[in-house]
């Protein structure tokens, strides 16, 4: 199993905790390894809710850049490892609540566009700043989050919004403090793994089924673009200047 996370499952409830210091950004294969994991929690007759959450300083700071830089053509398995884990979230057969805290950046950002419940830390805050890594990728998911043109604003600006903010969009169940955070997603697991799990699979299925659009098809849709992004010069300089600490130069 991979040391970027851990888990455990007590009462119906699996919990998932990221936990890679320094920012819990994954490489390629932690990615891989957490789409897998999760889609076996789902398949688990044991399991009838999943709580995702991190330790250390945020959530998620999405891929690992330095990876990348050192790596440029693993983006491929980078890109497949990101698909596989919103997937396995969106799509899994049981409720997937996310519990953030911190930064929610990337990846970060899809894991919680997918889920089915939010539950923030007054702390977190919501970015995708693509734009500044040379990338593409996100907008389906943090679109499930903000309206159309809130989501063009933070990906175009990269530019943060807070939990308590961000709460007014009505896509968070909970802002509360980050000793309160493992507690109010626990407390929310429990009133779900209470239920007919066989009525709650039946009901995730219903649920998905009826949105709008296909959130995978979207996302795959923007990961050509990703694709198209990183053979320009530009992206490879934005890797190049955040590796060393530095202002990007075009």
């Amino acid at each position: 199993m991979s040391q970027a996370f851990q888990t455990t499952i007590d009462g119906g409830i699996a919990e998932l905790v990221i936990n890679k210091p320094p920012v819990n950004a994954l490489d390629s294969s932690e990615w891989l390894a957490l789409a897998h994991r999760i889609d076996e929690l789902g398949h688990d007759p044991e399991v009838r809710v999943i709580v995702i959450r991190a330790e250390g300083r945020g959530f998620c700071a999405g891929v690992d850049i330095k990876e990348l830089d050192a790596h440029p053509e693993r983006i491929v398995a980078v890109n497949g490892g990101n698909y596989a884990t919103f997937k396995a979230v969106h799509r899994n057969p049981v409720p997937v609540i996310v519990a953030v805290h911190g930064f929610v950046l990337g990846g970060g950002i899809g894991i919680t566009g997918a889920a089915d419940i939010v539950v923030a830390s007054d702390c977190a805050t919501f970015a995708l700043p693509e734009v500044d890594r040379g990338a593409m990728g996100g907008g389906a998911h943090l679109q499930r989050l903000f309206p159309v043109q809130k989501v063009r604003y933070l990906f175009f600006t990269g530019e943060k919004i807070g939990a308590r903010e961000a709460e007014r969009y009505g896509f968070i169940e909970r802002v509360v403090t980050k000793a309160e955070l493992r507690g109010a997603a626990l407390e929310i697991a429990r009133k779900i793994a209470e239920k007919s799990p066989a009525m709650i699979r039946i009901a995730k299925e219903a649920l998905n089924g009826i949105e709008d659009g296909n959130l995978e098809d979207k996302y795959r849709w923007e990961q050509g673009f990703t694709l198209q992004a990183y053979t320009s010069p530009d992206s490879a300089e934005t890797r190049r200047a955040f590796v060393e600490k530095r202002e990007a130069k075009f």
